[in-house]
């Protein structure tokens, strides 16, 4: 394969593999369907010669339809996961770039998009998040415009409450993610309780690999006493190292604990009250994690 064609796939890894982790919910999946399609493109490039014309649009058509591919593979497995299911943390800072709006990694919308089927995932990412027309979506999935413009409507309906209609500052939101890792430190159940909001939740996901709680708990009430029942019985050791990250656009933390690694995220609301926390404990969630605290 010529240089030309090596660089014009490099040039679209970053946007491919953003698109394939919001349709896989997974950063290991996303890395994978991406090498995927750099396997086909390389097929292409020896086949075609000179015939793909439009790069970014072949990689996104064939990057989208390994996506669905895996997410219907996919189907019986998650149906049986132990447990909540969060999506694999997303750690990366920041950037001016429409498509890493915080909202559009945040465990909340990602948690919508898992209630739409494949196809109306990604029609909405193609065009309400990557701002692809309708033609061109269309194009992608071998559907009609009339038909992906019908599944672009369904996937907005679910997903319309996902998305926060406030902005909060980086800076209150990190004050509320330390003030609770301070209060659940010493104990401080009135703090914590303080910090939530009437109806928070929060989702830990262990994926039957390591003790998690196995449903979601719904309420201020129901937080606290899953925390005090933790501090009575002494399993509220600190963490060997803790650190903190943005995780899926959240404030959040990265720790070591005596069973291994977690990351804890905060959903923040414009009320200064923490709206959901988000624990992933799974360690086939967290390889990549490992391998970024290694780097450290």
């Amino acid at each position: 394969m010529d240089a030309a064609r090596i660089d014009a796939f490099e040039a679209q890894r970053p946007r491919l593999l953003r698109l394939a982790y919001r349709m896989l919910g997974s950063v290991a999946e996303a890395e994978d369907a991406v090498q995927d399609a750099w396997l086909r493109w390389t097929k292409a490039s020896e086949r075609a010669g000179d015939e793909v014309v439009q790069p970014a649009a072949w990689l996104a058509r064939v990057t989208i339809r390994l996506c669905i591919d895996r997410l219907r593979s996919a189907k019986v497995e998650r149906a049986a996961y132990r447990g909540p299911w969060l999506p694999e943390p997303l750690i990366e800072p920041l950037t001016h770039d429409p498509v890493e709006r915080a909202e559009d990694v945040s465990v909340a919308f990602l948690l919508a998009l898992e209630r739409l089927s494949p196809l109306e995932r990604a029609v909405f990412l193609l065009h309400d998040v990557f701002d692809e027309d309708y033609g061109s979506v269309a194009e992608t999935l071998g559907r009609s415009e009339s038909a992906v413009r019908q599944l672009a409507s369904r996937a907005r309906e679910h997903v319309r409450d996902a998305r926060p209609r406030f902005s909060v500052s980086q800076d209150e939101a990190a004050r509320l993610a330390t003030a609770f890792a301070a209060a659940a430190t010493l104990g401080d159940m009135a703090g914590l309780s303080a910090l939530l909001a009437q109806d928070a939740v929060l989702v830990t996901d262990g994926g039957g690999k390591r003790k998690a709680a196995l449903r979601v708990l719904a309420g201020r009430e129901d937080i606290v006493r899953l925390m005090e029942g933790i501090a009575w019985r002494g399993q509220t050791a600190p963490p060997e190292s803790l650190r903190t990250a943005r995780i899926n656009g959240y404030p959040g933390f990265v720790l070591t604990l005596r069973d291994g690694l977690s990351t804890i995220a905060f959903q923040p609301g414009c009320d200064g009250l923490i709206h959901a926390v988000y624990i992933v404990r799974n360690p086939e969630k967290l390889g990549h994690v490992a391998g970024q605290e290694g780097e450290r």
